[in-house]
């Protein structure tokens, strides 16, 4: 397990600058500007950039595995092939997402029941920051293709030269210059084109297989296939948990500003949770991918238990620190006491069943790595986002209050815990490949 911990704690701290990234934002504005304008950057605009950007990571992360696997097998030629059409994949869907978001942006808030007089900010927020999108996907496909090859470490200097960068860029445009909502935003997109030119930099320079040459960036149609193949159920099941968050997210709308404010800042103390869970999959899906392409399935299945051991009391470790010490995070985004008070309130009832999560993350994750990903994507599906959905529209409106609403995370995460490992262990890839395997 060195290789994975070798791979794993980059990205744990790379994670933890992705989410300080994220997070500066909503800290300046709550502080400067007011619980509005961190309610407008961090409610229903967070729900739904994560939704859309999680679909194409999703997506990309078939391009992540098959490199991994070719990689491992050494095979230059198809790494080559792999690389070129990933970046391609990446600029098209940016522009499409770009346009598409900026003229959807007032559609989508109104239909999650945005808050009046939080919408226009919300809306000039969302817009300027969909103006960065093919920024944010070239660094998303460029960072997944170093750490296919194993090399973590430096998307995680670049993570830290953009979150450095965004901070100032923050305290300027919003505290010194004044633009509220719009400096953040402006912020994040100029911080988002730093890290896509160092990692395509990065990948321009490098003498290994996966060389990036603008001269050969083109979809090939036999790539593109597989890498739709094995990322769309991943991109859809991103989809589909945004969109069980988007329709949790408007349950909180319905309850008022105060209660928008307080889900926003808890999101972002609770996203450091789900930085170093996300860590741990993403970890282990490479591990997985190498050893499977070089055929050392015994290692696969130790690499898999090994992970699940240290998910598991890492989860536990910050379950007790976000339960006991999280109120000093409420501090950095708001001084509202009433948004304080119902924040720490949601964040004591669900940081004690975050370990309920953990098998979902780490055998999707794993399952990835070879490959399988439909009936994951399935298990996510009925498990988390129909049971999700079906509870918050149909038991919420009986007792409409924060506790009937969070209590969904809970259910639905033990109910897929289960299903995952019903699968894993008796009809998965991994189950089935003990006799061999093929890529």
């Amino acid at each position: 397990m060195e290789a994975a911990a070798a791979v794993l704690f980059p990205i744990l701290f790379g994670t933890f600058f992705q989410q300080l990234y994220n997070a500066a934002d909503a800290m300046i504005v709550g502080r400067f500007v007011g619980k509005e304008a961190l309610s407008a950057v961090g409610g229903s605009t967070g729900m739904l950039t994560q939704m859309i950007v999680g679909f194409f990571v999703g997506l990309s992360s078939g391009a992540s595995v098959i490199i991994s696997q070719y990689y491992g097998a050494k095979r230059p030629e198809m790494v080559g092939y792999a690389v070129h059409t990933a970046v391609a994949f990446s600029i098209l869907s940016g522009v499409a997402m770009m346009i598409l978001g900026i003229l959807l942006t007032p559609f989508m808030l109104s239909a999650m029941g945005t808050p009046e007089d939080v919408m226009d900010l919300s809306i000039q927020y969302l817009r300027i920051y969909f103006l960065g999108m093919v920024a944010n996907l070239i660094y998303n496909t460029g960072a997944a293709i170093l750490r296919a090859v194993g090399d973590s470490r430096r998307p995680l200097y670049f993570l830290m030269a953009s979150c450095l960068f965004n901070i100032v860029l923050d305290l300027l445009l919003v505290v010194v210059l004044g633009l509220g909502v719009a400096g953040a935003a402006i912020a994040t997109i100029c911080s988002q084109l730093l890290s896509a030119v160092l990692v395509a930099v990065c990948l321009m320079r490098t003498k290994d297989m996966y060389r990036l040459s603008w001269r050969q960036v083109g979809l090939d149609g036999r790539m593109l296939k597989r890498i739709i193949r094995i990322g769309f159920p991943a991109g859809l099941q991103s989809v589909m948990y945004g969109f069980s968050n988007v329709i949790i997210q408007a349950g909180f709308n319905s309850l008022g500003t105060d209660t928008v404010a307080a889900w926003a800042a808890y999101s972002k103390i609770d996203a450091v949770f789900w930085m170093m869970v996300n860590s741990f999959g993403i970890a282990i899906t490479t591990f997985v991918g190498q050893n499977y392409g070089a055929g050392k399935l015994d290692r696969v299945r130790k690499g898999v238990g090994n992970c699940m051991r240290m998910t598991v009391a890492a989860s536990v470790i910050m379950a007790v620190l976000i339960y006991n010490w999280g109120v000093y995070g409420y501090q950095l985004f708001t001084t509202d006491a009433e948004v304080i008070r119902i924040g720490i309130e949601m964040m004591r009832y669900l940081a004690p069943v975050y370990v309920t999560y953990v098998a979902i993350e780490i055998l999707s994750g794993a399952l990835r790595g070879v490959g399988d990903c439909w009936i994951p994507m399935m298990l996510c599906c009925v498990g988390v986002c129909v049971l999700r959905v079906t509870w918050v529209l149909i038991v919420v409106p009986r007792k409409r209050d924060i506790f009937t609403i969070m209590f969904s995370y809970p259910l639905t995460w033990v109910i897929t815990t289960v299903l995952f490992t019903i699968y894993y262990l008796f009809f998965s890839a991994l189950r089935r490949s003990r006799k061999g395997m093929q890529i």
